[in-house]
């Protein structure tokens, strides 16, 4: 037996049981001074389905903060990647490999201009979309063949406007309000998905 395959049964026996079925990404920065921003959707997402749940996405391993907890009957992770946006597939794949889990059996929630705040898309896979930490995720797993939650955080308000300070810009109070009403319903969808319901998710919660 190998040291990864002992480490992996010690950290099954702290957390208390088997290997975690899934994953569930929560994708941000980290860093007080994006907190509340646009890029942070995923975070408040995951942050929100853990709180549903009693636990605190605080344990650091993989690159990023952990949590371990039980969705829709299947053991999950969550992940808070801590690498940066554009670096968010280092941590994934650090999970993936930890636990041997399939591409399919990560869930990944993220930000969406293209969407208002307050609407999710759910996809079983795509493209990056011009999404980078998404981009990180597709190039360092070699698929994109993974489940999605897309978080809207409105479109730049300007077309001059750089991409990156509008991310990066904080909700209005009304947005914020639409956002978090989103994230309770990302935290039903990813409970619907990881039981194998994905369809009933998408016809449910789709924008």
């Amino acid at each position: 037996m190998g040291i990864m395959e002992i480490f992996a049964q010690l950290e099954q026996g702290r957390a208390g049981g088997g290997k975690p079925q899934w994953l569930i990404v929560g994708l941000g920065n980290p860093g007080m001074q994006y907190e509340h921003t646009r890029h942070n959707a995923g975070f408040m997402a995951i942050d929100t389905v853990a709180a549903a749940e009693g636990v605190k996405i605080d344990r650091m391993k993989f690159k990023g903060y952990v949590a371990d907890c039980t969705l829709g009957g299947q053991r999950c992770l969550l992940l808070k990647p801590q690498t940066y946006m554009n670096n968010s597939g280092e941590a994934v794949v650090a999970a993936m490999q930890f636990y041997k889990l399939d591409i399919e059996h990560v869930i990944v929630m993220f930000d969406d201009i293209s969407l208002a705040p307050g609407r999710l898309r759910i996809r079983r896979k795509g493209s990056a979309g011009g999404h980078n930490g998404i981009k990180s995720i597709i190039e360092l797993t070699g698929s994109d063949a993974f489940p999605r939650i897309k978080l809207g955080v409105g479109a730049k308000p300007r077309r001059e406007m750089d991409l990156a300070d509008w991310v990066l810009s904080k909700f209005r109070p009304e947005e914020a309000e639409a956002l978090a009403e989103a994230c309770k319903h990302a935290d039903a969808a990813v409970r619907l998905m990881v039981a194998g319901d994905t369809d009933k998710a998408m016809s449910q919660y789709n924008a």
